[in-house]
């Protein structure tokens, strides 16, 4: 459901337009709406979201969803609804975010089911990556529950690599066990 028409929704249009809006050859990178909810929830109430502490409830996405889109207020970064410039569909999220217990921003990415296989994953996370280097985050992490080869192989093919000290600082956390995988800007990479 969309904000009441009005100065309300007038100021949420002016917000999400403030988040910078990315293409690259077959996506669209834009801020997150009220609309794109349902996709949100699609993926997060699903057992397809194990990997990320769920299933969750409708309420519990809402939550989250909410969290993660005022990341843009609150830290200057955050996600964006993956979208096919072809279709306009929306595929799934990728986000530069960082969560209460997290030291540093933390590179993740979710898709819808039929998404998956296409190699949007990597497109997203590339152009999702290269903005936080633009905004001059330092370095940027992915935390991986271990059983999710997928991301473990995505993490690498970025460039990513494993890093057990920032693995053994999550004790206490709540995230214990997370693989951690370290993106560094390209002009500090080894």
């Amino acid at each position: 459901m969309p904000p009441q028409p009005g100065p309300a929704a007038d100021l949420a249009e002016k917000l999400c337009a403030l988040v910078p809006a990315l293409e690259t050859e077959r996506l669209r990178l834009r801020a997150p709406t009220l609309a794109d909810f349902p996709a949100w929830a699609e993926i997060l109430c699903s057992p397809r979201s194990v990997h990320m502490d769920g299933p969750y409830t409708r309420d519990e996405a809402f939550t989250e969803f909410a969290a993660t889109v005022g990341s843009w207020l609150l830290r200057g970064h955050g996600p964006w609804t993956i979208e096919s410039r072809a279709s306009g569909e929306v595929l799934g999220f990728v986000c530069l975010n960082m969560e209460p217990s997290d030291q540093e921003p933390e590179l993740g990415y979710f898709l819808r089911e039929g998404a998956e296989g296409h190699g949007f994953a990597a497109e997203a996370t590339f152009a999702a990556r290269a903005q936080g280097w633009a905004l001059g985050l330092p370095s940027l992490v992915s935390y991986i529950d271990p059983p999710n080869a997928r991301s473990v192989a995505l993490a690498e093919r970025l460039g990513a690599r494993r890093d057990r000290q920032a693995e053994a600082a999550l004790a206490g956390t709540g995230s214990e066990g997370a693989l951690v995988y370290r993106h560094l800007r390209p002009e500090i990479a080894p």
